[in-house]
């Protein structure tokens, strides 16, 4: 990572949710090194968040941590307001914080369902709200960005394949997928940017059990037709770019990082 001082998104604030590990890392850490100054939210853990803040620091960047549940209005609000006390706006908004709360559907509990509806889809609600209120306060910054804010919704390839198992984290994510095109569409005349990142497979440790075995990994590869795994910085360098002026006229979209797993690659000998 360079200081950052140069990059594309130089003078912009960034915050990233679900910030301390992960895709949500490796997005910090991107932006960081963009220029942007960016604030790396945790729900619980704030020794790894604390980490990745002096790993941005240690390379030349800008970065404060900032706990809050996502799923929690007043918890948002407070987030808000300590990032723009200490940078003084936002520029642009990562939701990246997700869990996933699998069982059978006919197992699974009112608790996995709300957990997973709280976290994915309200926090993304909750966020995007907080940060379309402080984007119009703050009216536009041609030096900045030819946009008055960016949002970039975290989601994945499941706002479109079901998943069986996962039931709550499916429903959530396709919720998010038409929750950014309406609210794009609704804001695009404030030029507000909406736009999703929906990722496939990616090599992080919460799926460490499934690629980390040569059946696993086998099984997961014949569902990918570009023949790898994602890398977290596959999914970082796509966010950099929907927040940056080279995408200015893209909103509403929905860009999948999935090495071709939304090509149903199971009909390549027929269907």
């Amino acid at each position: 990572m360079g200081d950052g001082k140069d990059g594309i998104l130089k003078g912009q604030r960034a915050l990233v949710t679900g910030a301390s590990s992960g895709i949500g890392k490796a997005i910090a850490a991107a932006l960081a090194e963009a220029g942007a100054s960016v604030a790396v939210n945790f729900r619980a853990g704030g020794d790894k968040a604390n980490a990745v803040v002096d790993e941005i620091r240690g390379r030349g960047g800008d970065a404060i941590a900032l706990q809050a549940d996502v799923g929690s209005e007043y918890e948002v609000h407070e987030m808000f307001l300590q990032m723009i006390k200490h940078y003084g706006s936002i520029d642009i908004l990562v939701n990246n914080a997700g869990v996933q709360k699998d069982a059978p559907f006919h197992e699974m509990t009112i608790e996995q369902w709300n957990e997973a509806i709280s976290v994915d889809l309200t926090g993304q609600f909750l966020c995007s709200r907080e940060a379309v209120r402080e984007f119009m306060r703050r009216g536009m910054v041609p030096e900045l960005s030819s946009a008055l804010g960016k949002i970039i919704c975290i989601s994945s390839v499941h706002d479109t394949i079901p998943w069986a198992g996962h039931a709550n984290y499916a429903a959530a994510k396709g919720g998010v997928k038409m929750f950014m095109k309406t609210i794009a569409q609704e804001l695009a005349p404030l030029k507000i940017r909406v736009n999703a990142v929906s990722p496939g497979a990616i090599k992080t440790e919460i799926n460490k059990s499934v690629w980390d075995t040569s059946e696993g990994l086998k099984g997961l590869l014949d569902l990918i037709p570009y023949g790898r795994i994602g890398e977290v910085e596959d999914v970082a360098r796509a966010v950099v770019w929907l927040a940056s002026d080279d995408s200015d006229y893209i909103t509403g979209d929905v860009l999948y990082v999935d090495g071709g797993m939304m090509l149903y690659p199971e009909f390549r000998t027929g269907g």
